[in-house]
């Protein structure tokens, strides 16, 4: 498949989703596969989360622009689904919900050598994060951490 038929096709695609107040985030092709695979991954415009049923009232629609654009000459299977969840916490709903999960906190403590904390996310106030290492529970000033991401603990 060629670039400019691919351009053409994600136009297409974006304003079918648009009707659907969901945007396309990326539109790939694996043509290595038997029929092509088709991914389409898509968020919904206002940030609420995708539902199974978001990506299952695309289909149809998203299936008929790929029909009706003669673009495509070979058969094709039509995958729809959400950008799944980042490993990155931003919003509160983000800390309430892996609350007691591993964490690696990145910091910008300015005269310390400690630039990473690994624990368990304990609780997380405007002014500061907590989280528990290894049993002790160690408040971090929020100005203070630059990023906080679900990890693996290592020992």
């Amino acid at each position: 498949m060629d670039k400019e038929c691919k351009n053409n096709l994600e136009i297409l695609l974006q304003k079918a989703a648009k009707e659907f107040n969901v945007k396309i985030n990326s539109l790939n092709f694996l043509t290595n596969q038997s029929p092509i695979i088709i991914k389409i991954i898509i968020s919904k415009t206002n940030k609420d989360d995708i539902t199974l049923n978001d990506c299952a009232k695309f289909n149809n629609p998203a299936s008929a622009v790929i029909e009706n654009s003669n673009l495509l000459k070979c058969s094709y299977v039509l995958e729809i689904s959400s950008q799944g969840v980042s490993d990155e916490l931003t919003s509160e709903r983000d800390f309430k919900t892996f609350k007691g999960f591993p964490v690696n906190v990145e910091l910008n403590q300015k005269n310390s050598k400690i630039n990473f904390l690994n624990g368990l996310l304990y609780e997380k106030s405007k002014d500061y994060l907590a989280i528990n290492i290894k049993g002790k529970i160690k408040k971090i000033p929020f100005n203070e951490v630059l990023k906080v991401s679900l990890c693996t603990l290592k020992d």
